[in-house]
């Protein structure tokens, strides 16, 4: 049953990411983008990743996308440009780009036999409270020292937006 679900996604989220390609409408790509992430997402969840998971759908299908969006809307990308290169160099870019493509997923699937599977039987890997207890055991100190970073940046982000009042 995992391994019909695991084939569904795979093909949802091969044939969305290929209709992000070949959409002529950005706005039909960006959304076949979000069908992509959220499919995505089914993978992680099927591979026991909830935490993974969740970041990927709250991050990437929710706050990227919708600056994606609004970049869109924005700009006005949706008019259709006439661009002055010719039908020559846009066909080599093309057979360039694919053939760089399809050597890199060769290599993926060469490489993919030699590597070593994840104890399957342990079905604590990648649960929240696993990683909860990791960072805060053996990675405490580095947690809390990026957390006064990302304090600082803010912090410096709101003087440095704050308009001066003479």
């Amino acid at each position: 049953m995992l391994a019909i679900a695991f084939y569904f996604f795979a093909i949802v989220s091969i044939v969305a990411a290929l209709s992000v390609v070949l959409a002529r409408s950005p706005i039909y790509s960006a959304l076949s983008l979000v069908v992509t992430f959220f499919a995505i997402a089914a993978q992680y969840i099927l591979l026991n990743a909830q935490f993974v998971a969740a970041v990927q759908v709250v991050v990437y299908a929710g706050a990227i996308m919708v600056l994606f969006l609004f970049v869109i809307m924005l700009l006005n990308l949706n008019q259709h440009t006439d661009t002055n290169r010719s039908d020559a160099v846009r066909l080599l870019s093309v057979f360039v780009s694919g053939g760089i493509m399809v050597t890199t997923l060769v290599g993926a699937v060469r490489s993919a036999g030699s590597l070593t599977p994840l104890n399957p039987t342990n079905d604590k890997i990648g649960l929240i409270a696993n990683l909860g207890q990791t960072l805060f055991d053996q990675f405490l100190m580095p947690f809390e020292v990026s957390s006064l970073l990302f304090l600082s940046a803010m912090v410096g982000a709101i003087m440095l937006g704050k308009k001066e009042t003479n």
